[in-house]
């Protein structure tokens, strides 16, 4: 930097030169202390007129400041060059000196001309800091010439609060915020180089003594880097001139706080802002009596003078020996001055005026005594005795109006720590309480300040206390105005908060309230209120609005933001919007359940007592606030199927865990557990009795969709021991127990009707239930014996099946227990089946049992085929099997759910196609006999027809009133069902239609009753590729049965037409569909090979089954059906 020479400059050395002129016949450079008075006046009027004007222009007094700084340096360097003779070289003065060119305008001077200019122009802080960038030695140096001159004739009290007050701003230190900044930092690095240079030793500081002198009063000042001992050696040859109380007490203040930040002061403590804010509202409103105004400047001062009179000086130096030496010289001082009473800071019957000396010294004895006492340093016990003699005024109340003007002052202009005094401000709810506008207006003007986790939680639990307390819950326009500019202030400063605090935050204010600001207890004012609803409804529209654009990452953390404001507010209402939007709102619930993953925060607890009842409410485990929020928007209206459908799938992602952060770790948590789902949602609806507020289907599924998702703590237990696991199998076996005999439930009987789908996801449930026990079990047989055998008594009285749904569970501990009778149809082991009399299973119904044991799982089944009792080789035995099969199978068919009726078919199949099951077929439907090759289709007409001949029975009329109405509807869809795969398996026989044209050519060798396939010209064939790819085409060829695919659909139609007849009511609509699925096929098939059937023979076929479908009662049905048969037209024709 460099010290431009413009007016200010001239008319600065113009003024040190009149200076000089009136030292004559002397000079400047010989001035004496007793001569600056007569001879200074120039320079003083020219610094004020200087210093003044460069604060006009800029508008800021600290540009004045700066001003005076680099005059006391260059007047400083101009002082060391005159000692030194460093300047003698003009050359190298003019490059590295930026002061030389005002430098080198002033007459030469000595340092009575420095000090005293700092002196009379109180330029105490920058001639401090300039000495602060000094090495100690050269600090040192400088500080004794400064005491010689203090000490030096005229002496007075005048040099000694100077003396003080270079001490004080040297011990402040450059951590004070200065209003200079970078340009005072360059101003004193620039100082330290050239009085480095000036004085031929490097900038750097110089090492330490390795001891500490002996302060004594008698010895000569030797050389030193030891910056207290230098000082309270000069303080003591300064003691005599200290003559009123006020600089006693200062001088005293200041030796205390030093000998504290020197060797007591523990580094680690940071004064909190509390007490801070207690000794600045002291100090202001000291100063405030005095006639000073609250300023920021007056603020940054007091919060300098605390800092140095706590924090550790970086002149410290430790030694027991060396606190003993500093002690005494302290008690020393202040014994002198006590014994001339100037310490009498409480002396007297009427209080004293404030005193700002006796303030900052009952703070220093306080502190001082508290330390020694801590230390129990028995060297320094002279100390001791000496302060705790001295008296001090009664301390006054804290003013709260003080208090929170100078939190505010401090917040407003961001002095030093004001996010420690924001942190202050938020949680003060007294100061709230009062409803002061400043509290208010410091909040809005602020928000900034209290962006910081902790300053917003204590400002979350100051604003519902205040609101909760009738602080804003009048209805007048200003209680309304307020409440919103506040909910509005804490909710800006949420929104500007990382993600984390954000969940952070949104945590605090549940565990304080699930409603947020709108607790019961809240004094919201209506119009507030009504606000709020309005700012939920516009976010949560602009979400669902834009869901098909959420997609997006930034549009994602839009949606996450609006929805983490809100639910700031009011976490109850935001979650309840968030369920209501995903189950009610088409598509929503993916969009929903991201966002909640990124607001782990809101994972939280119902703290309200349920039911009124609040010691019960507290005596129960409390759920999962997003399960209450869900149970509500549940309870508003019926869900329909796709809006339970969305409902699965909101919480089957939200049970899904997603890694989120907390603290400085990454754990992969899920929103809602699964056991909160089965506890909330699934147990207290899975009754045999009892109101539900869940679909027992429903929460079934839900069951599943827990069951589904991956435990988190694979090496811990699992989560479903939480849900009460034994207790709870049992009452699914239950329920499915009364699954198996549904038709047989009548409406009058009261009792619940269950669907073949519940069913199904019952025994699902089951097994997956029973597999997760029955781990947990075999990894602790022991723990879980007594509830194995609850379980297994408890099931007695359940249909025998229903324990081979629980097997996983207790594995080899038990038999399987089945009805006697099916013993006698299998050979099973003795070690692990044992028979029992079941009154319903007597002779005869041993097949019944083991059809049952098919349907009921997989594994079952291979076990009762393999183990099946049959000779094949005996015909009666065959014959008897296959009758008794046809009994057992019309009996089981109405039970089945459609798994257990697809193991069945499985099986039947099986035992068709191995011989074992003898199924004749007969050409009911055909008048003459068709010349084809239907053994390939063999299977799927016995098929076709064994479950004809099933419906027929019963169909029949001593079976025809087993069944409801519901009843011979599931009848319909599974027998359709069967004639699905029926047709799918024919279908797979036909391999991929050819190309339209192709002609399906006669039958070989006339009588030949084979149909071969069309063949391709040799021309074609030979176009297409090899002679291998060709001669395979040629076998593919000859295979191609679509005459026999014809017929066999042919006969599936007529079954079908025929059992719906047969049926009761006749109109039943999946064997409807089944008849136009047929029919399709057909056509589909005539279309790929239009030689397969003759106009003729299409004709005939039309009629044909035109006069089956003549037989349905509805007419709808026969329009539509003869709509399709007349259809089917040949492309020979």
């Amino acid at each position: 930097m460099t010290l431009k020479m413009n007016k200010d400059s001239a008319v600065l050395q113009a003024a040190f030169l009149r200076a000089d002129q009136l030292c004559l016949p002397s000079s400047l450079n010989s001035l004496q202390k007793a001569d600056w008075t007569r001879v200074g006046r120039p320079v003083l009027e020219a610094v004020r007129e200087v210093c003044g004007r460069e604060e006009e222009l800029s508008g800021a007094a600290g540009a004045a400041a700066a001003w005076l700084k680099k005059v006391v340096c260059a007047v400083w360097l101009k002082v060391l060059s005159g000692e030194t003779g460093g300047e003698d070289d003009v050359d190298a003065a003019w490059r590295e000196n930026p002061f030389f060119p005002f430098q080198n305008g002033l007459p030469e001077v000595n340092r009575v001309v420095l000090l005293e200019l700092v002196k009379s122009t109180a330029a105490a802080r920058p001639f401090a800091r300039l000495l602060s960038s000094l090495p100690p030695s050269h600090v040192c140096a400088e500080l004794e010439k400064l005491a010689r001159h203090a000490r030096s004739e005229p002496a007075g009290e005048d040099d000694v609060r100077l003396f003080l007050e270079v001490w004080w701003e040297l011990w402040k230190g450059g951590d004070e915020q200065s209003a200079g900044g970078g340009e005072d930092d360059a101003t004193e690095a620039m100082f330290a180089r050239q009085f480095a240079r000036l004085a031929a030793e490097p900038a750097g500081p110089s090492p330490r003594g390795a001891k500490r002198p002996k302060l004594e009063a008698s010895d000569p000042p030797p050389p030193t880097a030891d910056v207290l001992h230098v000082l309270l050696r000069a303080l003591g040859d300064l003691k005599d001139l200290v003559s009123t109380a006020e600089l006693g007490l200062r001088a005293l203040a200041v030796s205390l706080a030093a000998l504290y930040t020197t060797f007591l002061a523990d580094g680690a403590a940071a004064l909190p802002a509390a007490e801070k804010l207690r000794v600045l509202s002291r100090v202001v409103g000291i100063r405030e009596a005095t006639g000073e105004r609250l300023s920021p400047e007056l603020l940054r001062e007091a919060l300098g003078d605390l800092r140095a009179s706590r924090a550790p000086s970086r002149f410290r130096a430790d030694g027991a020996t060396e606190l003993a030496d500093a002690a005494e010289v302290v008690a020393g001082l202040a014994r002198a001055w006590q014994s001339r009473g100037l310490l009498k800071a409480g002396a007297g019957t009427e209080p004293p005026p404030p005193s700002r000396a006796a303030f900052e010294l009952e703070q220093s004895v306080r502190r001082v005594l508290a330390a020694l006492r801590e230390a129990a340093a028995p060297e320094a016990a002279t100390l001791p005795a000496v302060l705790e003699s001295l008296t001090f005024p009664r301390a006054t109340e804290d003013d709260p109006d003080a208090n929170m003007r100078v939190a505010a002052a401090v917040i407003e202009h961001r002095l030093e720590d004001y996010r420690g005094f924001a942190l202050l401000f938020a949680g003060e709810r007294s100061w709230a309480a009062r409803g002061d506008a400043l509290w208010t207006d410091c909040l809005e003007r602020n928000r900034a300040a209290f962006q910081q986790l902790d300053a917003l939680i204590e400002l979350t639990g100051t604003l519902a206390s205040k609101l909760g307390g009738g602080g804003g819950g009048g209805e007048s326009g200003t209680d309304v105005d307020q409440c919103r500019k506040l909910m509005k202030v804490a909710a800006d400063i949420f929104s500007a908060l990382s993600l984390r605090d954000k969940n952070a935050a949104l945590a605090a204010v549940l565990r304080m309230s699930t409603r947020g600001f709108f607790g019961r207890s809240s004094g919201v004012p209506a119009a507030v209120n009504s606000a709020f609803e309005r700012e939920l409804n516009m976010a949560f529209n602009c979400i669902i609005q834009g869901t098909a654009a959420a997609s997006t990452q930034g549009n994602l953390n839009t949606a996450v933001s609006l929805v983490a404001r809100v639910a700031f507010q009011n976490p109850e209402a935001a979650l309840r919007s968030c369920c209501h939007s995903a189950v009610f709102n088409k598509g929503a619930f993916a969009l929903m359940a991201q966002i909640l993953q990124q607001l782990p925060g809101l994972r939280g607890r119902r703290e309200e007592a349920r039911d009124g009842d609040e010691e019960e409410g507290e005596e129960k485990e409390k759920d999962a606030l997003l399960c209450e929020c869900l149970l509500e928007a549940m309870g508003s209206k019926p869900l329909s199927a796709n809006e339970q459908e969305q409902l699965l799938q909101y919480l089957g992602l939200l049970m899904t865990p997603v890694t989120v952060v907390e603290g400085e770790e990454e754990r992969r948590r899920s929103f809602v557990t699964p056991q909160e789902v089965v506890n909330v949602f699934v147990l207290p609806n899975l009754s045999t009795r009892g109101r539900r507020s869940v679909d027992v289907e429903l929460s079934l599924r839900l069951l599943l969709a827990a069951l589904s998702v991956e435990a988190q703590d694979a090496a811990g237990p699992h989560w479903v021991l939480g849900c009460s696991p034994f207790p709870l199998l049992y009452v699914l076996a239950q329920l499915h127990n009364q699954t198996l005999r549904c038709w047989e439930q009548r409406p009058e009987d009261g009792a619940p009707r269950w669907s073949m789908d519940a069913k199904e996801l019952l025994v699902s449930a089951l097994a997956v239930l029973s597999r997760v026990v029955g781990a947990e079990v075999a990894a602790e047989p022991s723990r879980w014996s007594r509830a194995l055998f609850w379980l297994y008594d408890k099931t007695a009285a359940l249909d025998w099946t229903v324990r081979f749904h629980l097997k996983a569970v207790w594995g080899e501990h038990f038999k399987n227990e089945v009805p006697s009778s099916l013993l006698t149809v299998c050979d099973l082991p003795e070690q692990d089946w044992v028979g029992s009399d079941l009154p319903p299973y007597g002779q005869g119904t041993g097949l019944l049992a083991w059809m049952e044991c098919c349907a009921a799982s997989d594994s079952l089944r291979s076990t009762m085929l393999s183990r099946l009792a049959l000779d094949r080789r005996r015909p009666d035995h065959v014959g008897m099997f296959s009758k008794g099969l046809l009994v057992a199978l019309a009996q089981t068919l109405p039970g089945c759910s459609a798994p257990q009726w697809t193991r069945l078919l499985g099986t039947l199949r099986e035992l068709i196609g191995s011989g074992r099951l003898y199924v004749p077929f007969s050409l009911e439907y055909v008048d003459f006999l068709p010349l084809l090759d239907l053994r390939g289709f063999s299977v799927e007409l016995r098929l076709s027809v064994l479950l004809l001949r099933v419906l027929q029975l019963l169909c029949g009329s001593s079976c025809s009133h087993w069944l409801s109405e519901d009843g011979w509807a599931h009848v319909g869809r599974l027998y359709a069902q069967a004639v699905r795969e029926v047709v799918g398996s024919v279908r797979a026989k036909l391999l991929l239609p050819l190309p339209s044209g192709t002609p399906c050519p006669e039958v070989a060798g006339g009588g030949d009753p084979s149909v071969a396939a069309p063949k391709m010209s040799k021309d074609v064939r030979q176009a297409g590729g090899s002679k291998e790819l060709n001669e395979e085409e040629d076998e593919e060829e000859k295979t191609v049965p679509c005459q026999e695919v014809l017929f066999v659909l042919s006969q599936l139609f007529c079954h079908v037409q025929h059992i719906q007849v047969m049926m009761p009511g006749g109109q039943s609509e999946p064997l409807f569909l089944s008849s136009l699925e047929i029919l399709s096929h057909y056509e589909a098939v005539m279309a790929a090979f239009p030689d397969s059937s003759s106009a003729l023979e299409s004709d005939n076929t039309r009629h044909f089954f035109s006069t089956i479908t003549d037989n349905l009662q509805s007419a709808d049905m026969k329009a539509v059906l003869q709509q399709k048969i007349a259809q089917l037209v040949s492309s020979a024709a």
